[in-house]
């Protein structure tokens, strides 16, 4: 992928040179394919498919471990509910972005009015050089999340390691260090135990 901060035609009289940056959009929960693919749509139709360059939703693999137990390939968003979009910024391409059905807002900061208490509109700011280098390093990593369905008070089933067939609670989930933690029952106490996912299934 080209994270270089491309010059190309601003489509002015003049032929001055603008430069294409990446700027973050929020959107709504769950629709950032959706406004990918519509965007991208737009963006021909509307004449300004020449400054909107590139439009991401960083992702990275991922394994979801399914109540059954079996596993499933899946891709877990970077950051959901945004959308990144390298382009030229001018008042078509902020206009085809902003009237994109799903679109929140560009994020950035608010600009207010010089008048009266009324919000005024947001500014698009410019991701960084270093935050454009950081957010697609991070999705280019190949350790995959997993992610599993379990919730504290779930009953699970011990399948692998030294606990192997014992049953227990789950009273802890951290996503982000694939384990958990799960009261069994030893030796007649009820004992908190660490486990990873991949050493257990849910009971129904």
């Amino acid at each position: 992928m080209d994270l270089s901060e491309a010059s190309v035609a601003a489509g002015t009289s003049e032929g001055k040179k603008a430069v294409a940056r990446w700027y973050a959009v929020q959107v709504a929960s769950s629709c950032e394919k959706k406004v990918k693919a519509t965007l991208e749509q737009r963006a021909v139709t509307l004449g300004v498919d020449s400054r909107i360059l590139e439009i991401e939703i960083p992702q990275t693999p991922a394994v979801k471990i399914k109540k059954d137990g079996n596993r499933q390939s899946t891709e877990e968003k970077v950051f959901p509910g945004y959308v990144l979009v390298r382009m030229v910024l001018d008042e078509d391409t902020m206009m085809a972005v902003r009237s994109t059905p799903n679109v929140i807002n560009f994020v950035g900061a608010e600009e207010r009015r010089a008048t009266g208490r009324v919000r005024g509109h947001i500014k698009p700011r410019p991701l960084s050089r270093t935050e454009v280098d950081r957010i697609f390093k991070r999705a280019a990593e190949k350790k995959a999340v997993v992610k599993v369905d379990l919730t504290e008070g779930d009953q699970i089933l011990v399948t692998a390691g030294p606990f192997k067939d014992f049953q227990g609670e789950v009273i802890e989930v951290s996503g982000e260090r694939s384990k958990l933690k799960a009261l069994l029952s030893i030796f007649g106490r009820e004992t908190p135990v660490e486990l990873e996912f991949a050493q257990i299934s849910k009971q129904s």
